[in-house]
């Protein structure tokens, strides 16, 4: 239970007891607030509120009960999470004059102090402790004239996502939040339902059928209603929770991939008995990688200094034009548009028309986004950081031979501004080039080339990575290991080889997507000892081509399928043991970027 401390009996015919008292406070009525507040127990949360706060029970909503926020502060009302409590005890014994509000006081306090004090925006929304009864007479009147309940409603969805999202999901999907809401059903709850008709979905897919595959498709697209409802829940209650951060950043990437799957099942059982699986395999490598450009670049430029360029400045210039903003948010292919397009051709076409389709799409969206990364890095002036460095190192996924390189051999190659992509492209092609072009896979000369791909990826890491174009350096990795993966299962013709190889690249991007979220959190990356244990990407190349080399037929496809069942139960326990820590972060994305 969290308690409201009211520093003061409010005017008569004020809701605020009754308002404090819905938001789930227990609410203290007192011109004691010290002692009120020692009385509370440090480990509940507690808000102090002006008697004459006048105001929207959303603002106080907003102020009061967001769990992100060690503190936050609307005027007239202050709370103070337990991480937050004895910083709030002594500002209030260093506040001596409080002057009209208490609240107010303590929250300026805490803010010299060195507190950060989330303040909410709150649009037109009113929050305020008028001074006189013509002051509240006139507040009350400007809260009347508010909807606060059509403001709560319009502010659970993001204020930037996609075309789709925006006009054919979320007019409704906001009201279905709602609903939920009122029945006392958790994001949580909307997020897992939302995997489950996911999965239902790929169920269908993988009958074969017409009827399944319109199932499919129509399912598919619930899903995402309930996917853009989750978030929705979410910012309509507050509820947010590290549990919830957890699934909802997991769960988008486990129901596409398990579709992709359930498509590649359907081919081989339909009529035709057509082998899709290097096609899926394909679809989910290329998203992965083009997600992994994405996370790159901005963890590179997140906090760079002189972040200015030609091409930066074109993009601002081109927001102000209304229609071209849709046009861009478009052609990348968000998550919104994506399982659009796959569900109407899932249900209308066929498994091999809905890969093509999705590879064509996915690769122009992905060589635009990173065209216009790269024209930003070159044209801009930015001093990157210490932190950008380490996220790009950690995004690297470097295991011993990697480091052993870089500590070794890398230390004597010269830092250069454009040394890390060069390395890094470097042993991507000498592992790439010899088994997919010249067929030399399944050989030990396939092995030689991953020892020298291990090598130059320890070169290319040993730089500083502050370099304009260094955040390439990770995709390229994904790319080089994902790619071989593919490229040895395709060659190798054994029986099952594909799915074994599709099983064990959504292991290994698992991995990578889990350390992307726990960057974003501020908890930095996974234990060293965790990527060490999985091998790094270079040790896990290694491992694959040798198991190319060793075994052939069935022999191969149960390497895959062991090595795929070892990372995913690693990784996994790991994972989950985070995430469902009280150390873990509640990080929910509010940009709207697209996924």
């Amino acid at each position: 239970m969290s308690t409201a401390i009211l520093t003061g009996t409010p005017p008569a015919g004020s809701s605020l007891e009754e308002d404090l008292r819905s938001l789930g406070f227990d609410v203290r009525v007192t011109e004691d607030a010290a002692g009120a507040l020692a009385a509370v127990p440090a480990t509940e949360r507690v808000a102090l509120v002006d008697p004459g706060f006048v105001g929207h029970l959303h603002a106080l909503r907003l102020a009061l009960t967001d769990p992100r926020f060690p503190a936050a502060a609307v005027e007239g009302a202050l709370t103070a999470q337990p991480d937050a409590r004895a910083s709030l005890t002594h500002a209030l014994s260093a506040v001596t004059d409080a002057g009209a509000s208490l609240p107010d006081a303590l929250a300026a306090r805490l803010e010299a102090d060195g507190i950060a004090v989330h303040r909410p925006e709150l649009g037109v929304l009113v929050a305020a402790v008028p001074d006189g009864d013509d002051a509240r007479a006139k507040t009350l009147a400007e809260a009347g004239a508010v909807d606060d309940e059509a403001v709560r409603l319009r502010n659970a969805v993001k204020s930037r996502d996609g075309f789709f999202t925006t006009f054919c999901i979320s007019p409704y999907s906001r009201y279905l939040a709602r609903w939920c809401a009122r029945r006392g059903l958790t994001p949580n709850q909307v997020t897992t339902a939302s995997l489950l008709t996911a999965l239902i979905a790929a169920g269908c897919a993988a009958t074969g059928t017409r009827g399944g595959f319109v199932a499919a498709g129509a399912l598919l697209l619930f899903s995402f209603v309930l996917d853009c409802t989750d978030g929705q829940l979410a910012r309509y209650s507050l509820q947010y929770s590290t549990l919830g951060a957890w699934l909802d950043a997991t769960f988008d990437r486990a129901k596409e991939y398990a579709f992709y799957a359930g498509l590649a099942l359907g081919a081989s059982r339909g009529g035709g008995h057509d082998d899709v699986w290097a096609l899926a395999l394909g679809a989910m490598v290329l998203m992965t990688c083009r997600h992994v450009v994405d996370f790159a670049f901005n963890e590179a430029n997140h906090d760079a200094t002189a972040n200015t360029s030609p091409t930066a400045a074109l993009s601002g210039r081109l927001d102000s034009v209304g229609w071209t903003v849709w046009v861009r948010r478009m052609i990348v292919l968000p998550i919104g548009e994506r399982w659009a397009l796959i569900a109407v051709l899932t249900a209308l076409t066929t498994p091999r028309t809905v890969f093509y389709v999705l590879l064509i799409g996915c690769a122009f969206a992905a060589c635009y986004t990173t065209a216009g990364r790269v024209l930003r890095s070159l044209t801009r002036k930015a001093k990157r950081t210490d932190r950008a460095a380490q996220a790009l190192a950690d995004l690297a996924d470097s295991g011993p031979i990697a480091e052993a390189a870089a500590g070794s051999l890398g230390r004597t190659v010269p830092g250069r501004a454009y040394s890390a992509p060069f390395w890094a492209v470097l042993a991507a092609a000498c592992l790439l080039i010899g088994p997919l072009l010249t067929g030399s896979g399944g050989t030990w000369r396939a092995v030689l080339q991953a020892v020298v791909y291990a090598v130059f990826a320890g070169v290319a890491v040993a730089q500083p990575l502050k370099g304009p174009l260094d955040w390439l350096v990770p995709p390229v990795f994904r790319g080089a290991e994902y790619g071989i993966v593919l490229g040895l299962a395709a060659q190798s013709g054994a029986p099952g080889a594909l799915p074994a190889a599709f099983g064990l690249v959504a292991a290994v991007a698992y991995h990578h997507y889990d350390t992307v979220y726990r960057i974003r959190g501020g908890t930095g990356a996974p234990p060293h000892r965790l990527v060490r244990a999985i091998g790094g990407h270079e040790g896990r190349v290694l491992a694959v081509t040798i198991a190319a080399a060793l075994w052939h037929g069935r022999g191969f496809t149960i390497a895959l399928t062991v090595l795929a069942a070892a990372i995913a139960l690693v990784v996994l326990s790991e994972s989950i043991r985070f995430w469902v820590s009280s150390g873990a972060p509640a990080v929910h994305d509010e940009t709207g970027e697209p996924a």
